[in-house]
């Protein structure tokens, strides 16, 4: 018997893309990956390169996590 669930084959996001979904600049996106606090990128061809969308998407909901979960500021 068949699956009913397909899988969907991984997205990948060009730089301009990735800029678009984090709000990031290339610099500090590269200087975040040296740090290995981002997603390490896809290599494509000899100069071409990609993320993994879901990879992405994970890292942003981590940073919106990160946001909610920290204290709140306030008058004291």
């Amino acid at each position: 018997m068949k699956s009913l669930v397909q899988t969907i084959p991984p997205q990948i996001l060009r730089r301009p893309d990735v800029q678009a979904r984090t709000g990031l600049k290339r610099s500090h996106i590269y200087y975040l990956m040296n740090k290995k606090l981002f997603p390490e990128s896809i290599p494509l061809g000899e100069h071409a390169v990609g993320w993994d969308a879901q990879e992405i998407d994970d890292w942003v909901e981590a940073r919106r996590r990160l946001r909610l979960n920290r204290p709140k500021r306030g008058k004291k």
